[in-house]
């Protein structure tokens, strides 16, 4: 008996032994799983976070700063994608013209008038710039609720929540210029900065496009509801910059119009550093407009007259591929081009703006196949170098205390600029050669307003110009 125990109990054990060694073996097996699965985001996490952090962004904050701009940059296109099905895609042309004239109307018109005061609102409470920055994810989280119980069904409710998206988008903006001088690296130049946190929005847009397309197909709220999630975690990063950004040390407030140099308590406002600055300005604002023109006139042309060879689709996207690829390479390359003389810069991508848009006017109708997608990244090109270089001027020309706020008022002129383009757009004939040649009209008269300005304050040497005191 004590035999049979005894072999009884060695068979139980070797048994428990094998049974051991299995779990074991699907233990490894599940934690090999595990780790191969988890390592391509964990090493694309660190990727990410070597290439913000990269050359003393890190040790500044601006490594952050970078990260929380491809957020916010993120989110606001999950919205765009969101309203765009609603207003554009989901009815035909006619219906949808109209449509989208009404969201410029209903949503730009009081933005032309909030947009004045939010930067010197913002300019006020310089000591709380992470706590706005963080409002301003919230209160579009919310809004994004908000429109994604009415976005199925395109009510009138979805504007004014449409137009508290970009009330707080602007405040998140303006915002955001304050913040980036505080975070410079050493030897890091400001237009630097800011090409970096520009082409962290442009790559974060890229990948949110189409996730949003994606999430639509399930339904037309979810894009909403991830964007609102975005935003949410946009406003915790908020608190993770540094303290420093909520330091308003030596700022004052920049107007455009700033009286009489000579006179008690005279600020220098954007009309009054020189003619560099001015004249950028009129410029980018030229280019500006004439991206809104193209994105609106485009958009509602390839609908009815696609690319040859091409479906509606297809060439709508393939222009915002083409657009969107023209912003990346300027933004890539303004940093370095910004060194060579950035009035010379604005002048000349006026110049191959105007090329290109007479160019596509007159080769319309036999190479559109060609001439759109070039136009489009052509526009995008030169609005990207456009900008970085009225930047370098602003840092330049534009006194300390007063230039961050002065990056505030230029990107309002800016934005309104885009809506007149728009505006425009919509209103054009859908003739593809009746809006190239409104658009070639629209950048002459920008070169011949501002390229005269612009070079012979090259020739001065920028500053050389300027009437501060």
């Amino acid at each position: 008996m004590a035999a049979a125990r005894a072999s009884k109990g060695s068979r139980f054990s070797r048994a428990s032994t094998r049974s051991g060694l299995r779990r074991n073996r699907v233990r490894g097996a599940g934690r090999a799983a595990g780790r191969a699965l988890h390592r391509p985001f964990t090493g694309a996490a660190r990727g990410v976070r070597r290439a913000t952090h990269a050359h003393g962004a890190g040790e500044s904050g601006l490594g952050k700063l970078i990260e929380l701009h491809a957020v916010n940059s993120a989110g606001d296109m999950l919205i765009t994608v969101a309203l765009a099905s609603t207003v554009f895609f989901s009815v035909p042309t006619d219906q949808a013209r109209g449509r989208v004239a009404l969201y410029l109307a209903v949503t730009m018109a009081p933005f032309a008038l909030l947009a004045p005061v939010v930067g010197p609102l913002l300019d006020r409470v310089p000591h709380g710039r992470r706590a706005a920055m963080a409002a301003a994810m919230l209160a579009r989280a919310l809004l994004a609720l908000t429109m994604s119980g009415a976005v199925a069904a395109g009510g009138l409710e979805l504007y004014p929540a449409a137009l508290g998206v970009l009330v707080a988008s602007k405040a998140y903006g303006v915002v955001r210029s304050a913040v980036v001088p505080r975070l410079l690296p050493p030897r890091f130049s400001l237009v630097k900065a800011n090409s970096r946190v520009t082409l962290a929005g442009l790559l974060a847009t890229a990948v949110a496009a189409p996730l949003g397309a994606g999430l639509h197909l399930i339904g037309p709220m979810w894009p909403l509801f991830v964007a609102f999630l975005v935003f949410c975690g946009g406003a915790f990063l908020s608190f993770t910059l540094p303290h420093k950004v909520d330091s308003g040390k030596g700022e004052a407030r920049a107007r455009l119009a700033s009286g009489e140099p000579s006179g008690p308590g005279w600020r220098p406002g954007l009309r009054t550093v020189g003619p560099s600055v001015l004249h950028g300005l009129q410029a980018n604002a030229t280019l500006r407009a004439l991206s809104g023109l193209l994105t609106f006139f485009l958009a509602f042309l390839l609908r009815e007259q696609p690319l040859s060879g091409l479906g509606a689709a297809t060439s709508l996207g393939l222009v915002v591929v083409a657009a969107g690829g023209g912003n990346a390479l300027g933004t890539t390359v303004g940093a370095w081009l910004r060194a060579r003389g950035p009035e010379r810069i604005v002048a000349g991508v006026l110049g191959v703006a105007l090329a290109a848009t007479v160019t596509a006017a007159v080769g319309y109708g036999l190479l559109s196949l060609v001439v759109v997608p070039v136009v489009a990244a052509t526009a995008g090109l030169c609005q990207a170098l456009g900008k970085l270089s009225l930047d370098a001027m602003i840092q330049r020309d534009v006194p300390e205390t007063v230039r961050t706020s002065a990056f505030a008022r230029s990107e309002t002129v800016l934005q309104l600029s885009w809506v007149v383009g728009g505006a425009l757009g919509i209103a054009l004939p859908l003739v593809g050669e009746v809006g190239m040649v409104v658009a070639s009209a629209l950048v002459a008269v920008g070169a011949l307003v501002s390229v005269r300005g612009l070079l012979g304050a090259a020739r001065r040497g920028g500053r050389a110009g300027a009437r501060v005191r």
